[in-house]
This record gives C-alpha cells, sequence and structure tokens, in this order.
C-alpha cells in the first residue's frame, strides 16, 4: 500500500480546454486551479508532456506531487491511449487501470469507458470521472447523472458501478445549426440568451414531428410568428435541450431525482428542461464532481 501524498494534482484536459487543480488529497479542497484552451486540437502528441510540465512543474515538489489526467487525453488523438472499460464499472476498476503517462514523472491517465451491444454502441472519456465523483458527493450510491456539454451524457450509477450510459449531440449541434444553416442565420452576432425564445423552443421539441421539425421553425417562426432575430439561438438551444430531457425521460419515467452535473450555465438551462419533464434535481458543479472523482480514483489507486 502507497501513501497517498498531502496533495495531488488532478487535470481535466479535453478537446477544446484544459483544466489544472492542485488539492489537498485529505479533504478534497482546491488550493489553486490553472485553465487555457489549449485542448487535444491546440497540440500535437509531442506536446503533451511538456505543455502539462510547464503548466504545473511549480506544484510539483520535483515529482513527489502525483498528476492524475482524465478526458481526451487519454484518446488516441490525445497525450497517451488509455483502454475504454466495458461495463459495468467501478471507482475501482478505474484506478486499476490507469496508465502512466509518458514523459512525466509519477502522472497517471485515467481510462474511459464504453458500451458495445448488438443496440448500442457508445463511448466515453473523462464523464466517468465526474460522475463517479458526483456520487462520492451523494447520499446513495445509486443515480441517475446528466451531464450536459458538447456531447452531453446520461448515466446510470448502480450500487457503485456505472451500469450504462448514452451521449447526445446536444451542443455540438447546436453550434452547427446556430452558425451553419439557414434556420441559425438571424442570430450569428448575438450571444444573449432570451428566456422566451428558449422556452418556445422546448414547447417547440414537443411537436409529435419531432426535433427535425421543431428546429426549423427557428425559420419559419421568425418569418410569421413574430420569433426575434435575437431570440432565434435561445430558440434553438430549447429545442435541442428539450428534445434530448424529453428523449431520456422516455427511457427513464421512474426515475425521481437527478444529479446534474455541469456549469452554472449549462445547469440552468438544463434544470428548466428537468423540471418541466418532472425530475427533482440536484445540481454539481463539474469542477468540484471532477476533484472529488480523481481523488477517489488516487485513493484506490495507491491503495492497489
Amino acid at each position: 500500500m502507497n501513501q497517498l501524498p498531502e496533495r495531488l494534482i488532478a487535470i481535466d484536459w479535453g478537446t477544446s480546454n484544459f483544466r489544472a487543480f492542485l488539492v489537498d488529497a485529505s479533504s478534497g479542497e482546491c488550493l489553486e486551479s490553472r485553465r487555457s484552451e489549449a485542448g487535444l486540437r491546440a497540440l500535437s502528441s509531442a506536446e503533451f508532456p511538456h505543455y502539462c510540465a510547464a503548466q504545473i512543474d511549480d506544484w510539483r515538489d520535483e515529482g513527489r506531487v502525483p498528476v492524475y489526467l482524465a478526458g481526451m487525453v487519454g484518446s488516441a488523438r490525445g497525450w497517451s491511449e488509455a483502454p475504454q472499460l466495458d461495463l459495468p464499472v467501478s471507482a475501482s476498476d478505474l484506478a486499476d487501470h490507469v496508465v502512466a503517462a509518458p514523459g512525466l514523472d509519477n502522472a497517471w491517465i485515467a481510462p474511459g469507458v464504453k458500451v458495445v451491444t448488438v443496440d448500442q454502441v457508445d463511448v466515453m472519456r473523462g464523464e466517468e470521472i465526474q460522475a463517479f465523483g458526483a456520487l462520492a458527493m451523494n447520499s446513495d450510491d445509486t443515480a441517475l447523472c446528466c451531464l450536459p456539454g458538447t456531447h452531453s451524457k446520461w448515466v446510470r450509477l448502480e450500487a457503485g458501478r456505472m451500469v450504462d450510459f448514452t451521449t447526445l449531440m446536444t451542443g455540438e449541434l447546436y453550434h452547427a445549426v446556430r452558425f451553419h444553416t439557414l434556420p441559425g442565420e438571424p442570430d450569428r452576432g448575438s450571444e444573449a440568451f432570451d428566456e422566451k425564445g428558449f422556452e418556445q423552443g422546448m414547447e417547440a421539441a414537443r411537436h409529435p414531428s419531432g426535433p427535425l421539425h421543431a428546429l426549423f421553425e427557428a425559420r419559419s417562426r421568425h418569418l410569421y410568428a413574430g420569433l426575434a432575430a435575437t431570440q432565434v439561438g435561445s430558440f434553438i438551444s430549447g429545442v435541442l435541450i428539450g428534445s434530448e430531457v424529453r428523449t431520456q425521460r422516455a427511457l427513464f419515467p421512474d426515475a425521481n431525482k437527478i444529479l446534474l452535473v455541469g456549469s452554472s450555465t449549462l445547469n440552468a438551462l438544463y434544470r428548466q428542461a428537468l423540471e418541466k419533464e418532472g425530475f427533482i434535481v440536484q445540481e454539481v458543479d463539474s469542477d468540484s464532481a471532477i476533484l472529488a472523482g480523481i481523488c477517489a480514483l488516487a485513493r484506490r489507486h495507491r491503495n492497489s
């Protein structure tokens, strides 16, 4: 058994962003954090160890402070490929399969997870850490989690194990429709959120013809039903988030409470849609979930 040092470094490194946290290992408290937009798209594989070392070297105490990395950094396009484990998976399973990060001592990359069945093939890197972190912060070992983002994840955990998940391309589709289609054209330049536009979009998502029709209504409502140009982006967001939540509600008709794990901005939008479908929402900040998840992973890794 190797004792966990007093501090550890938790890194969430995705396609677009780098987030590093210096953490008190015993309490899970964040002591300092650093962020940048140096995600996978910005770096070559050879640059990862050098960039990481430059960002956290003053935290490392000559390498004695361990580093745990999660996210797309462990993909084939990232620093070094970590395995994707078949479900069901526990936090201990993740800890048992971390891989050493080449080029940086005492640094470990967490594995991802996957679903490969006749009916569904799905993959995840990074959100599994947040899901287990949210579960660790919860009073129960069974939960349904919604993790909104570019590729939203809905995760089912039972008796401390992840047993199923689904990916929905809500965020990426929003960007594509908003900035690269005719319905999104009137609102290319606005960043302001419009509550009424969002509510109209959620209502449009209920149309029996589904989201493909509802998205086009951003165009037709702008022409003939008073949807202002500055409301179009929020309408599209309402359609997509509303559709996501409605489809998942149909899959979990008996679910009551849901853990909503994300940023404050996205959580606010998803809360509206989730409560509209009858969920009781417990919000979990994504940074807090990452820290709790990586601390749990580190403890298990050091004890293995």
